[in-house]
């Protein structure tokens, strides 16, 4: 692929992305109430993606390397510690992957 092409792909995506930020704020007006179903998946759509994203993160633990996945699931408790902490999710994320960052670096290793 040459440079072009790159620029051109990476131009691509970021339109693609940013669209589909902004598509429901004109698609949804804002002085008009959400209709109780968007409400309802509102309250629920962040924490099942939380969920999706943790088995995801977790699906390939290989409990025949004990040392590794107890990194894993000692990295993944201190991120939970962290969040529950401060509630604060960029924090969370930020601390928990370094710290599992540190661990498979300096112990794993």
């Amino acid at each position: 692929m040459t440079l072009t092409e790159q620029i051109i792909s990476i131009l691509i995506a970021a339109a693609v992305t940013m669209a589909t930020r902004f598509i429901p704020f004109l698609i949804f007006d804002q002085s008009k109430e959400l209709s109780p179903y968007l409400e309802e998946l509102g309250k629920f759509l962040p924490a099942a993606i939380m969920g999706v994203l943790v088995i995801y993160c977790y699906r390939n633990i290989s409990f025949s390397e004990p040392s590794k996945a107890l990194l894993e699931i000692v990295a993944g408790l201190v991120t939970l510690f962290i969040h529950l902490w401060k509630r604060n999710m960029p924090l969370s994320i930020l601390v928990g992957t370094g710290f599992y960052m540190i661990l498979i670096n300096f112990i794993g290793s």
